[in-house]
């Protein structure tokens, strides 16, 4: 494997602290939880008290103030022991992260805290039933009522969805202004209105909870919106790079860890008298497996440093 120049001696301990976590915390018990679909809570708790919660956030929030590869680090290792749960990518970079980004004093104080221990887990309510990656055909409504918002509607494929305590829901509230209609708004899934639908059976990601949520008559103080009113859509679209970022990081130690295990594979099953490993057509495959891994994780670090960078 090709030396990697962006960590730091100081990753590399908390990389080792995240490798225990995941051999004492995890492994023992992520065939249940693939099982049962969903992850306890209680890992969540112990996840935070280890300190793999929401590295980024700033010390006067209960985070670390860590940089980003701190982050990088725990995506990276729960993905090459190829676990599919918990959903520690979402809550981390993704709800947080729109946490520290857009929101108000007040909402940093309430929820941050409560994520950075795992008190509070966050969830990322954006896809409906018709609108995937098209997010500016949302149907979800949010409607003025005095000093609140009414929220009507559903969200489907929602990560975290059955476990989740904040939920970050981009809504309509100008049906007719397009993109410029959508507004965010951060949601107590303890209020009246909320419900949860049924826990989602999927090929994979199974430790993962996936769950459709409804609101009806969803009642949410104008204090909860996510910045302004007119602008998720606009604050949505500053954070694609970094989610898009979160995937590739987790795909390219995925790639690098199968590569592994097929070479194991191919050193002890043997055919015609030798290892499939000494055949010559399978040398060349993994040989050709092998540089794609090379050329994605060069890509991925590259893109890394940009994003730190602010360059992304």
């Amino acid at each position: 494997m090709i030396k990697r120049e962006l960590f730091q001696p100081e990753h590399e301990t908390f990389r080792d602290t995240v490798r225990r976590f995941i051999d004492e915390e995890i492994a023992p018990h992520h065939a249940q939880w693939e099982h049962d679909g969903i992850v306890p809570r209680d890992l969540w708790l112990k996840a935070g008290a280890a300190g793999l919660l929401c590295c980024t956030i700033p010390e006067e929030y209960g985070g670390l103030g860590a940089d980003y590869l701190f982050d990088v680090v725990v995506f990276e290792e729960i993905g090459a022991a190829g676990y599919t749960g918990p959903g520690f990518l979402i809550h981390c970079d993704l709800v947080a992260t729109y946490i520290k980004s857009f929101g108000t004093q007040a909402q940093k104080k309430h929820w941050l805290p409560k994520m950075v221990s795992g008190e509070a887990i966050g969830s990322l309510g954006m896809t409906e039933p018709h609108a995937g990656s098209d997010l500016r055909a949302i149907r979800t409504r949010a409607v003025r009522d005095g000093d609140d918002f009414v929220i009507n509607g559903q969200k489907v494929f929602i990560s975290n969805g059955q476990s989740c305590d904040v939920l970050v829901l981009a809504t309509k509230t100008d049906s007719a202004a397009g993109a410029k209609g959508i507004t965010l708004f951060l949601v107590d899934t303890s209020l009246p209105g909320f419900r949860r639908g049924k826990n989602l059976e999927k090929l994979g990601m199974k430790g993962q909870d996936t769950s459709e949520l409804f609101f009806d008559d969803l009642r949410v103080p104008a204090s909860a919106m996510l910045g302004e009113e007119g602008k998720g859509f606009e604050l949505m679209m500053t954070k694609l790079a970094q989610e898009r970022l979160a995937q590739a990081i987790r795909s390219a130690v995925r790639a690098e860890r199968v590569i592994e295990y097929t070479v194991q594979y191919t050193g002890e099953r043997k055919a015609f008298g030798k290892t499939i490993g000494d055949f010559q057509n399978t040398q060349f495959k993994l040989a050709e497996l092998a540089t794609d891994a090379a050329v994605g994780r060069q890509f991925t670090d590259k893109c890394i440093q940009l994003f730190m960078d602010g360059k992304l």
